[in-house]
């Protein structure tokens, strides 16, 4: 027994363990890495810039969104209304600062549904492979098939019109991607050798899935999501600009669009705005999921 003891590595009293340590220094090399990406930190401002819209938006907007004016209906841009009025007369900086919210719900949402069933089902069929691997992948190829936008207007169409609809069908939509994605990062970690010898010890496949096996497919993951988060922004306004998404009077910048494009001659602000606001929103999670890539790239 005293000689089993001689031989593990014992730290020094009051020092961090070794795997801390190492564990710090990889957090501290990835966050070195995207800090260092003008792409990454540009993202990361746009992103946070976003999220700080969101939380403090409706406590500084001028005005009440769904407040009706049609006296002041199609103003211009102006000192009382920075971004003009609708055709009701309601002021569109202060629905732009609700449909934040809007925005990054329906980027939580959609692709957290996503997320957690896609990779549900690439674990399993990575590990296990075999008929639950040709099953879950043929039907994953069903999902492909179809143009993602088209696929969504089905779903939606079966579950009705609304903004919690859009979310579930966009959410459904990208599930192919993840299941694609965590597949294929399980066939190559399965292989390893700290895999067999965990099996050796008896692990079961619980926890062989979840503590050492996904936990070492974790980058590809936090990036799919981060780039996943931004197209779910497009494609659920991109349904509520045909009228599946969100409902009027509701300030989602996809169903602002969608009103707006009756009056794109006569009072482009309408459509301008809510555009921009998608634009940015998009780009900001996109390069913060570029940049990430290559902070958790281990070849870079």
């Amino acid at each position: 027994m005293s000689q089993a003891r001689k031989s593990l590595p014992v730290s020094p009293a009051g020092s961090i363990p070794a795997p801390v340590r190492i564990r710090e220094q990889e957090r501290f090399v990835i966050l070195k890495k995207l800090f260092n990406s003008r792409n990454g930190v540009l993202g990361l401002v746009i992103t946070l810039l976003v999220v700080l819209l969101a939380l403090i938006g409706p406590s500084i907007a001028p005005y009440d969104p769904l407040h009706l004016n049609l006296a002041i209906g199609l103003q211009p841009p102006s000192w009382a209304h920075w971004f003009g009025t609708d055709e009701f007369g309601r002021d569109i900086l202060s629905r732009m600062l609700y449909g934040v919210r809007y925005a990054l719900e329906v980027g939580l949402i959609a692709d957290g549904i996503s997320l957690v069933i896609g990779v549900s089902l690439g674990l399993v069929a990575g590990y296990f492979g075999g008929k639950a691997d040709a099953l879950i992948m043929r039907f994953m190829d069903v999902l492909l098939a179809f143009p993602y936008l088209l696929l969504a207007m089905m779903i939606v169409a079966i579950l009705g019109p609304g903004l919690r609809n859009a979310m579930i069908a966009i959410g459904i939509v990208y599930i192919p991607q993840y299941t694609r994605l965590v597949r294929g990062s399980v066939l190559s970690v399965r292989k390893r050798e700290f895999v067999y010898a965990s099996l050796i010890s008896g692990a079961s496949n619980w926890r062989m899935m979840t503590k050492h096996i996904l936990r070492n497919c974790y980058s590809p993951i936090i990036v799919q999501a981060t780039l996943s988060f931004g197209s779910a922004i497009v494609e659920t306004a991109g349904l509520g600009f045909l009228g599946l998404g969100a409902q009027p009077p509701q300030p989602e910048w996809g169903a602002m669009l969608s009103t707006g494009r009756n009056f794109i001659l006569q009072a482009p602000w309408i459509t301008t705005f809510p555009g921009l606001g998608i634009l940015f929103t998009v780009i900001g999670f996109n390069l913060l999921g570029d940049g990430l890539r290559d902070a958790l790239d281990p070849k870079s």
